[in-house]
């Protein structure tokens, strides 16, 4: 008798080659998730506010690995591969059927690689450009996205600060330090 039937096959596969990256992941995620930038800072509790808060944190940590070159090229893919792999899980989650989660999957990191470049982009040109980009991809009216924007950007710029001393290879293992996001 075989194997049982894995139903996220990607998933596990991702998990197993390489724990650290799961686990590096898995503090993206985290950080994402901390209550404070929706109680405090205003982020919509929602799947795209929520979106953009973890778009922010894998790209402080991409940003941080870009450094790095070539050492940090099977880490970042790892890292990206595992955001692919989590959207699908949350789309199957929120009850998107099977037939339509390939498109949407594609459309979402579609989307993901362009905020996260339009993040890179921004942060050539300062953090006002960043805040513009940020309060664009929030789900907020102009108003109100605007503060909330200012404040993901500033919490962008520590995040950068604290990533640049931190050591490669404890990233590699998986380790990673965040600011600690202030309420709005």
């Amino acid at each position: 008798m075989g194997r049982p039937l894995n139903p996220f096959p990607f998933f596990s596969a991702w998990r197993r080659d390489d724990t650290s990256a799961a686990k590096l992941y898995g503090s993206i995620v985290a950080q994402a998730r901390l209550p404070v930038f929706y109680q405090g800072v205003g982020v919509p509790d929602t799947l795209q506010g929520r979106f953009v808060v973890l778009s922010l944190q894998l790209f402080a940590v991409l940003h941080r690995l870009r450094a790095e070159g070539p050492a940090a090229d099977r880490l970042t893919q790892d890292l990206v591969d595992g955001f692919g792999a989590d959207m699908e899980t949350v789309l199957r989650e929120i009850g998107i059927g099977d037939l339509s989660i390939p498109k949407r999957v594609r459309a979402l990191a579609a989307s993901g690689a362009a905020l996260l470049h339009a993040y890179a982009e921004a942060l050539a040109e300062g953090e006002a450009a960043v805040a513009a980009v940020i309060a664009k991809a929030l789900p907020l009216q102009d108003g109100a996205s605007g503060a909330v924007a200012e404040h993901l950007a500033h919490y962008l710029r520590d995040s950068l600060s604290l990533l640049r001393t931190q050591d490669f290879a404890a990233l590699r293992a998986g380790e990673v330090r965040f600011p600690g996001p202030s309420a709005g």
